[in-house]
């Protein structure tokens, strides 16, 4: 598979939801990716990239931003409090807001710089004990906790259990977004993305099935 084949299931899947394939933002997910691959898809027109760690983003992205225009960066793994301000020099999104501490450090910074990226509360819809993200009986007073502090909250995140059905968990998320008037749903991966798309992702994030399987570490 590759960018083309991806950009064509995901017009299909929105004609098929009777949607607007332009709704839905494409985040090619290149953590872990050789350079070589990441560019290849910057030289196809891609722009919108998700990296999980703030340090592999600064060591991969400014080059690139020197030689490709408009490029759109994404943060969405688990973010530490102590990488927040490099995050917020280096993404336009944030889509991992789990905590109060972390939502206070980026008001904070916020207010030091004068900007701030597109957030998304991460929603632990699974109650997964290993997983970060809100519960989702505690997600309309952490949502209302962001807003009191005048974060730009545009929607929520999940990912799923491995080993349930992701479409339950898509459908959680949607609804708790509509409930608190959030239009932004960044859900479905790889394997799932057609199903959250039916279920109203406005953000898909994709990796191997544009780049190829990460190479094996070590």
């Amino acid at each position: 598979m590759g960018l083309s084949d991806i950009r064509t299931k995901i017009a299909d899947a929105a004609r098929e939801a009777g949607r607007d394939a332009g709704e839905v933002s494409l985040i090619a997910v290149s953590k872990k990716q050789p350079d070589a691959r990441v560019e290849a898809v910057l030289e196809e027109g891609h722009r919108i990239f998700g990296e999980n760690r703030v340090q592999e983003a600064a060591a991969k992205w400014p080059g690139f931003r020197e030689r490709f225009e408009g490029i759109e960066l994404h943060i969405i793994g688990p973010l530490q409090t102590n990488k927040v301000r490099q995050a917020m020099e280096l993404a336009q999104a944030i889509h991992s807001v789990d905590r109060p501490k972390l939502a206070r450090t980026i008001a904070r910074i916020a207010q030091e710089e004068g900007h701030c990226p597109d957030l998304f509360v991460q929603v632990n819809t699974g109650e997964e004990e290993q997983k970060a993200g809100v519960l989702p009986d505690d997600a309309d007073g952490f949502i209302e906790e962001c807003r009191e502090l005048d974060l730009p909250v545009k929607g929520l995140m999940c990912i799923p259990p491995v080993d349930e059905e992701p479409s339950l968990h898509f459908a959680l998320l949607a609804k708790i977004a509509a409930r608190n008037g959030l239009k932004g749903l960044s859900m479905g991966m790889s394997g799932d993305f057609e199903r959250a798309i039916a279920l109203g992702a406005t953000h898909v994030r994709v990796g191997s099935a544009i780049f190829g399987e990460r190479p094996a570490e070590g």
